[in-house]
Parts: structure tokens; C-alpha cells; sequence
């Protein structure tokens, strides 16, 4: 893995992968728990912070009365109707093995794909950065986005199949098998997260 390397980390908040997240607790955290998500994104974190590359943690996060959200699609709903992933909440907080440093990028958004209205392409553009190692739930949304339009960019893309979920798992199935394989490498992350001289 080249030095101009990122690792973006995709919607691991709360909401989302713990039990009591209003996104988490239909199913995703459990699966999650059983895939060991957050250990494995624990360990390509440390990868990443040992080799000195930069890391970048993205969330779904929305104004509480949700006037920054432009999908008028089912799930934003559903969304809508549950209080979920409010910005300040503890739903659009990281679970405390990824918690982010106070030089890492935080990025916030408010749809599937975490280049549209936000600055990260602009931000991986000015530090040089080719290639960009990812993992996050779930797979058939964020991470498939994420790939689609990174791809797009020019990015090199490799997703860590290990640090991906979906509520369902024939969705996640899918897509690691059919979709993303069309833009990235898709590995494990002791494949990929290999520490210096090992």
C-alpha cells in the first residue's frame, strides 16, 4: 500500500452499529457484533495512525428538524419519524474503540455518498492522496456509493470486506460479490492492513 493512502471510515457512529442506535437496533448491530466490524475497523485504525496516514471518519448527521436532508426517499422517512442520527446526538457519536483524534477529519453528511455536499474530495485532492482503503455500513449504500464515486474521481479505491455490513446479509452478499469488485479491490483487512516489516 503506497504512502498516498487514506483510510475512510463510513458511518461507524452509534445510530448505526450499537444495539441501541434507532438504525442498529433492527438488525445491523447485531450482525455487526458478529462480523467483528468494530474490531477489524479498530484494527486498520491502528494501521493506519502507526503508518502515519491519514484517517478520516464520515457519519450520517442531520439538523433536528431535518431541513438539510434533500432525499425524499422511503428510508429518510423513516429516518424522520425516529429522531435518528441528529447532529449533537449521541446516534452521530463513535464507539469508543473509534474515537476520533483531534487532527482527523471528521466528515458529516447528509446522504448516501459522502462527496456530495461536503469537501472531502477537495481535502483528499490537496494532501496528493491516490488511494483510499474503506470499510462501513452498509455495504450496499455507503460503501458502494462511496466506491461508485471515488472511482469516478480517480481514486484508487480497495474496500475491506471485514469492516462492512449489511441488515441484510444477501444485500451485503451481493454486492461484495457483483457490485464493488466493478471499482475496488476488495480484500481483508489483515491482507491489506499489514504493519511496517511485517
Amino acid at each position: 500500500m503506497t504512502q498516498n493512502t487514506a483510510l475512510l471510515l463510513l458511518d461507524l457512529q452509534n445510530e448505526m452499529v450499537d444495539p441501541s442506535g434507532k438504525i442498529g437496533s433492527g438488525g445491523l448491530a447485531k450482525i455487526v457484533a458478529e462480523r467483528d466490524v468494530l474490531g477489524n475497523a479498530s484494527r486498520a485504525l491502528n494501521w493506519a495512525r502507526a503508518a502515519g496516514r491519514p484517517v478520516v471518519f464520515v457519519r450520517l448527521g442531520f439538523r433536528p428538524d431535518y431541513s438539510d436532508a434533500l432525499s425524499v426517499a422511503p428510508r429518510i422517512k423513516k429516518l424522520k419519524e425516529n429522531k435518528a442520527a441528529v447532529v449533537g446526538t449521541w446516534g452521530t457519536e463513535f464507539p469508543a474503540t473509534l474515537q476520533p483524534l483531534a487532527d482527523e477529519l471528521v466528515v458529516t453528511k447528509q446522504c448516501v455518498n459522502p462527496f456530495y455536499n461536503t469537501g472531502l474530495m477537495n481535502w483528499l485532492f490537496a494532501r496528493r492522496i491516490g488511494n483510499i482503503v474503506i470499510g462501513g455500513v452498509v455495504t450496499n449504500l455507503v460503501v458502494e456509493s462511496t466506491a461508485r464515486a471515488a472511482d469516478d474521481a480517480g481514486l484508487a479505491v480497495t474496500v475491506l470486506e471485514d469492516i462492512c455490513a449489511a441488515p441484510n446479509p444477501a444485500w451485503h452478499s451481493f454486492s461484495v460479490e457483483n457490485i464493488l469488485p466493478m471499482f475496488a479491490t476488495v480484500a481483508a483487512t489483515q491482507a491489506v492492513c499489514v504493519p511496517a516489516g511485517g
